[in-house]
């Protein structure tokens, strides 16, 4: 019986150095807390973090042995939208809570049919595109956007 590598501590991109070995994710595959991962290079290890993570582009996972992965966004399918008043077009992807890369004069958000119409509906040019997909985060730090969850404030006891 053949024991993994299990990486339990997360290194933020820029906060590590040194060599590194790879591990492609995509955007769905990064949020995690315990999971069989694959390296580029074949090997598997498994990640066993304390709470569910989203890990970035260029974050790395130390190993138990304490050797280091990169976490790279992995190419998938997506939709670049453009057009006039983008600013707007990025309002309506945000409302409906949908991951977005914002650029100077393009979004990326995932390929979804459904969004992708309504936004052609609001007037924006949406092209199939593969890339690697790396989004805004959250408002309050490393992460992701969620739908409509209440946190209770101070103020509201």
């Amino acid at each position: 019986m053949t024991t993994l590598p299990i990486a339990q501590t997360l290194h933020r991109k820029g906060h590590w150095t040194g060599p590194a070995t790879t591990c492609e994710l995509d955007y769905t595959e990064r949020f995690l807390r315990r999971k069989r991962l694959t390296m580029t290079s074949g090997a598997a290890f498994v990640v066993d973090l304390a709470q569910t993570t989203s890990l970035d582009d260029g974050d790395a996972l130390e190993l138990d042995n304490g050797a280091l992965v990169q976490i790279t966004a992995r190419v998938e399918a997506l939709y670049k939208v453009s057009g006039p008043h983008l600013v707007r077009l990025a309002w309506h992807v945000g409302n409906r809570h949908t991951p977005c890369q914002i650029n100077d004069d393009h979004l990326l958000i995932q390929a979804d049919p459904v969004i992708g119409h309504m936004l052609e509906h609001l007037g924006a040019q949406v092209e199939p595109v593969t890339a690697a997909f790396t989004p805004e985060g959250g408002a309050y730090g490393h992460g992701r956007t969620h739908s409509h969850e209440h946190v209770a404030t101070a103020h509201e006891h």
